[in-house]
């Protein structure tokens, strides 16, 4: 795997262009600078790489728009060596950059190809992050509570159980609505009955599997 001056030149392009777009958390723009995305692409789109787009990575999934993943990790307001529980592992790419943030990461994804072959690549590239292959609409209650929970699948409503593994004080970031257009929401969880609910506009997301036998 190279990460060449050519690419690491695109990749500042593409932050310059996150700018423009809103993103201001230097923080954010720093570990995507450090992150090279065409380490998680599919070859037929390597020089595609560092376009603002979200591109295929097999399984029915995708890579997300990197304007998606500065918004998402810019709003889940994370500092070093808080626990996030990222749901959907997909191509890596966003566990990377939360990983980059000093993060302590608990990824999980359903796709059992999928999550093979990330796991694989992370394990490659060094991250630190903690990958599981299971369901995540049950979450990980075994390392819970965590600080952070961050959703990168479009969901039909919030899963109770990721509401429960939040500790108190915590946000969960997750796109809500049906496959094809969802908003995203920022819930902070005041107590144990009492949460606080932002909007932050509309975005597309494969849907999060529900309902489904594991695949094996």
């Amino acid at each position: 795997m190279e990460d060449s001056y050519r690419h690491k030149g695109l990749r500042r392009n593409l932050l310059a262009q996150l700018r423009l777009k809103g993103i201001i958390n230097e923080d954010v723009l720093e570990a995507m600078e450090a992150v090279p995305r065409h380490f998680f692409m599919n070859s037929a789109f390597l020089k595609f790489a560092y376009e603002d787009k979200a591109f295929p990575i097999g399984a029915d999934q995708t890579i997300s728009q990197p304007y998606t993943v500065a918004f998402q990790t810019s709003i889940l307001n994370v500092s070093p060596g808080m626990k996030v529980l990222e749901i959907g592992t997909g191509s890596g790419y966003q566990t990377s950059v939360l990983a980059k943030l000093g993060t302590k990461v608990f990824s999980i994804e359903r796709q059992k190809s999928l999550f093979l072959k990330t796991d694989s690549l992370l394990s490659k590239m060094r991250v630190k992050a903690q990958r599981y292959y299971g369901d995540g609409y049950k979450g990980k209650p075994a390392f819970a509570p965590y600080d952070r929970v961050i959703v990168t699948c479009g969901a039909p409503e919030v899963p109770n159980a990721l509401i429960k593994q939040l500790k108190i004080g915590g946000l969960l970031v997750i796109p809500v609505g049906q496959e094809g257009s969802q908003e995203m929401l920022r819930l902070t969880k005041n107590s144990e009955t009492d949460f606080s609910l932002e909007r932050f506009g509309e975005f597309s997301f494969v849907p999060m599997l529900e309902d489904r036998e594991m695949r094996y």
